[in-house]
């Protein structure tokens, strides 16, 4: 029975040390399982990943190239087809999308693009649409709003 004046962590869980440079019958003595001469059997062998024996390692030698706009905005992008899941006459904002599941994270706001075909008519509000999108909306009945 395990109680606070008798307890032991489990089998398997506490390992004993290697007792290196024991002597020849331990077979972990003179050079301590590090074999012979070379960077590899010193003291301070780890050299790190990009180490390239002493070349010039191939992320100095490469060009920095690119730039990421920190500024920019992040926008989930939904096909006008996608919104017919929603009964005829509600509004379709990010909080209902998300609801349903079709906006997920973090993002700057919900851009509407124009593949599919809408039958119903709702009232989507989101921060862009594309021409195609907003013809398509207004032509089932609906209106395109910015929030």
């Amino acid at each position: 029975m395990n109680e606070l004046s008798n307890l032991r962590p489990p089998r398997g869980a506490v390992k004993t040390r290697k007792r290196l440079g024991r002597g020849v019958g331990s077979g972990l003595g003179k050079t301590s399982g590090h074999g012979h001469k070379g960077q590899e059997q010193r003291k301070s062998r780890d050299v790190g990943p990009a180490f390239e024996g002493g070349q010039m390692p191939i992320q100095r030698r490469l060009p920095k190239i690119g730039f990421t706009n920190i500024f920019a905005k992040k926008y989930a992008t939904l096909n006008v087809g996608e919104l017919a899941i929603f009964p005829a006459g509600s509004t379709v904002d990010e909080t209902a999308l998300r609801v349903v599941g079709l906006v997920k994270g973090r993002i700057d706001g919900v851009k509407i693009l124009g593949d599919g075909d809408l039958g119903v008519a709702l009232t989507v509000v989101a921060a862009k649409f594309t021409a195609s999108a907003q013809a398509k909306i207004v032509a089932a009945g609906g209106t395109a709003q910015n929030p």
